[in-house]
């Protein structure tokens, strides 16, 4: 399915003016001005809570884990998939969207 929005995506695409796709860009970039790179969010996976990308780890554990005294070198080695640039994208994330974050943090301690 998605791929199919993609084809249909494209033909439109093809056929906008200069003028159009410039508008076309615009309004994406205006969509995507509160989204965090390597920060993604699905309804199926982790019930829908902000994850790094290509891992099912939330930014709430991330930073609750922080907060207890966990060092980034530690949170490497306890997940081994995360990068550096992981954790930065997870702090980022955490700035921008800080009372969400505190939200998820309070739901998963009184699960």
């Amino acid at each position: 399915m998605v791929a199919r929005a993609f084809e249909q995506a494209e033909q439109l695409l093809s056929e906008l003016t200069p003028g159009e796709k410039a508008q076309l860009l615009q309004l994406v970039a205006r969509d995507l001005g509160a989204s965090i790179p390597g920060v993604d969010s699905h309804p199926h996976v982790c019930g829908g809570e902000p994850c790094i990308v290509r891992t099912r780890i939330p930014v709430w554990l991330l930073v609750q884990a922080r907060r207890q005294g966990a060092t980034e070198a530690e949170l490497l080695g306890s997940y081994p998939a995360l990068r550096a640039e992981d954790l930065a994208n997870a702090w980022s994330y955490a700035r921008a969207h800080p009372t969400e974050v505190e939200q998820q943090i309070l739901d998963n301690e009184s699960a």
